[in-house]
């Protein structure tokens, strides 16, 4: 009997087929969408892959009475209920820094146009007010310091890019040991979450969402931060408060911040984001290019098939 995989987020075409040549494919890139249609599905599958909106918990998880594999098209996995993956012997797979090149690119991207300004001109350009002497107050990022939380991957690969355009880079990593390789790639010594962020003229979260990091740059730890600097998040939404980074935007309280993540998602109307300064906001995806989708949906496709064939008959 043909194993079956159900697929409720989009993936790369070829990992797709390369799948439906030896298991049966339900693929259906939009069923996140459709709860009914979800909870329909789940129960006949035997592996099941997702990106970060398809939530592998509760009900939907309990109807997936025959799963034995999961793959996450992504790093983080705040949208499964690991216990209860653990409990039921349900094997997760991640495709941790299959998508570490682009979100290292983007937040490099971000920090740029953050410390410049310039990329928040277009519709005062257009309006033909020319706002040539506000924006000639714009940064270099030459010497500038990069404060990195999270010296994983991600942020390490980040680290070596800031530094080659002449970024000092400092870290603060609450799990690391101060004997970590990774130490020696970044300005010593390892900072505390308070020096780092005085220190920093930008900040830049790489720390996955637990318990303990929720809620990690709140109010007043935000208010630490240097007048100017930015804020760049592309980990996890519940690691900041969005409330205090609009209120600090609209108060020059803080520089500039880009988002791609939120603590609800698609973004909710009436966000007290809607308006803000100096934002950019985009929609979770950092890690996605057409390169990092074919490295991570390659990757976990191989390693779910693999899975499957080692399961007994």
């Amino acid at each position: 009997m043909s194993r079956r995989i159900l697929i409720s987020e989009f993936m790369d075409g070829p990992a797709v087929d390369g799948l439906a040549a030896r298991f049966d494919v339900d693929y259906r890139p939009l069923l996140v969408e459709d709860t009914g249609a979800l909870e329909a599905a789940v129960p006949f599958a035997d592996a099941w892959i997702v990106r970060n909106r398809t939530q592998v918990r509760g009900r939907l998880l309990d109807a997936a009475a025959s799963l034995k594999v999961i793959g996450r098209l992504g790093t983080g996995v705040d949208n499964i209920d690991m216990a209860a993956c653990r409990k039921r012997a349900i094997e997760v797979i991640a495709a941790s820094g299959a998508n570490a090149e682009s979100v290292a690119e983007f937040v490099i991207t971000a920090a740029l146009g953050g410390l410049r300004g310039a990329f928040f001109s277009t519709r005062a350009v257009e309006a033909g007010t020319w706002p040539r002497l506000m924006l000639s107050q714009g940064r270099e990022a030459a010497g500038k310091v990069l404060g990195i939380i999270g010296l994983g991957t991600i942020g390490l690969l980040t680290a070596r890019k800031a530094a080659a355009i002449g970024m000092r880079v400092i870290a603060h990593d609450a799990l690391l040991p101060a004997d970590a390789p990774a130490w020696r790639e970044v300005e010593g010594p390892p900072r505390t979450l308070e020096e780092l962020l005085a220190e920093s003229d930008v900040v830049s979260l790489h720390v996955p969402l637990t318990d303990g990091t929720r809620g990690l740059l709140n109010r007043e730890r935000l208010g630490r931060m240097k007048r100017n600097a930015v804020l760049i998040n592309t980990a996890r939404g519940g690691l900041v408060d969005e409330a205090a980074v609009a209120a600090m935007l609209r108060e020059g309280r803080l520089g500039a911040a880009a988002l791609d993540v939120f603590e609800r998602e698609p973004l909710p109307a009436g966000t007290p984001l809607a308006g803000a300064p100096r934002l950019l906001l985009t929609p979770h995806i950092a890690g996605l290019t057409v390169e990092s989708n074919e490295r991570v949906s390659a990757l976990i496709a191989e390693r779910v098939a693999a899975a499957l064939r080692a399961l007994p008959a």
